[in-house]
């Protein structure tokens, strides 16, 4: 056909019988799409009916005659102060003493806790920065975000530059990175917002492992303390068990009505404590496989972005939308009191495996260490 030339009434009927055929595929994919849906719902609810029928007594009830924990007596030690933007991960290093953020001002800072000096200062190729983690041994620190890649730092090791050296560079990720953590110094898993879990090897650069099962995007990720298995949250709403040596997924847990943005096992391995949009945060028991904790704020009007629990277990806290991190009493389920500095969103909380301190960030651009 040239240039200035009308399309022939054959061409046009011929294009519109190519344009319905393809609606009308659209519009029965939309019908199946909601018919799963509607499906999935369906069995949600029976297992969750399934579960209040098994489940004899709840927490509360069985702890109901405990006396009461004290209002926890943790006050800021440190203000952390370097970023320029808002802060979006934090994470403790195994030696219980240094901590790395990451922030949108395109910086990773590695802390001294205990003095509340910057160790170190890690310029970034993207300041998208969604996720941040220190590698028990201290030597690496990994971050990645909407770059759609996951990039690892030589802590110890600098470049012509000066800067700690790039060790491996990881992509292939068609959404951005959202939670990463290591297993050790070669071993590292990554979630991202394409729905994949990948176990890497950063010897060699290659993908070890991947993990498939979540219909939506990964957004947090914790590791047994045996680094045999982890837990994943995700925007659809359920909390996924996996053990890394087979890659099978062995428990999923339902109860969330959002997005899970934290998850956080306990140190015993037995259970894990959760952080929503529902502006709920949860415990969920693997012996049980159910949640046995619900624990919602007196005000109720702000969903939880991240969430960690004390050694004893007695404690869980969650940072909140609302600028503050509230704590509950797991057992009797009774809200304890808030943590109050920060001046805008808390986006991250991490503690230490002694469990001495909590560290905290904010879109305040600040670091909090609680003790």
């Amino acid at each position: 056909m040239k240039e200035n030339e009308s399309p022939s009434l054959a061409t046009l009927t011929k294009a519109n019988l190519v344009l319905g055929k393809l609606l009308t595929q659209a519009e029965n994919q939309d019908k199946d799409e909601n018919q799963l849906k509607e499906e999935l719902d369906g069995i949600i609810d029976k297992i969750k009916k399934a579960q209040v029928g098994a489940a004899d007594k709840t927490l509360e009830e069985v702890c109901g005659d405990m006396s009461d924990i004290p209002k926890i007596p943790l006050r800021t030690k440190k203000i952390l102060k370097g970023h320029l933007s808002k802060v979006t991960a934090v994470h403790y290093c195994g030696d219980n003493r240094h901590l790395v953020s990451g922030s949108l001002d395109g910086k990773l800072i590695i802390w001294d806790t205990w003095s509340g000096n910057k160790v170190r200062i890690i310029p970034l190729q993207s300041s998208w920065v969604m996720t941040a983690s220190y590698s028990p041994s201290g030597n690496f620190v990994a971050c990645g975000g909407m770059d759609n890649m996951c990039t690892v730092y030589d802590v110890n090791t600098r470049d012509s530059t000066g800067i700690a050296k790039i060790r491996r560079e990881m992509m292939g990720f068609e959404g951005f990175l959202s939670c990463c953590r290591f297993l050790d110094d070669n071993k590292l898993i990554t979630g991202s917002a394409d729905m994949k879990i990948m176990l890497w090897d950063l010897e060699t650069g290659v993908k070890d492992a991947e993990y498939n099962g979540h219909a939506g995007d990964v957004i947090s990720m914790s590791l047994h303390p045996d680094k045999t298995s982890f837990v994943t949250g995700s925007v659809d709403r359920s909390i996924k068990l996996w053990d890394i040596r087979d890659g099978e997924c062995k428990q999923t847990f339902w109860g969330h009505e959002s997005d899970v943005n934290s998850v956080c096992f306990h140190s015993s391995g037995y259970y894990f404590g959760t952080g929503s949009d529902d502006k709920t945060s949860r415990l969920f028991d693997i012996r049980a496989d159910q949640q046995i904790g619900l624990y919602q704020t007196p005000s109720n009007k702000s969903g939880f972005t991240s969430c960690g629990l004390s050694t004893s277990g007695r404690v869980i806290m969650c940072g909140s939308d609302d600028s503050a991190v509230h704590t509950w009493d797991t057992l009797k389920a009774k809200h304890n009191g808030c943590l109050t500095g920060h001046e805008n969103r808390v986006t991250s909380l991490s503690m230490p495996d002694n469990g001495m301190a909590v560290v905290t960030g904010s879109w305040d651009s600040s670091v909090r260490v609680w003790n």
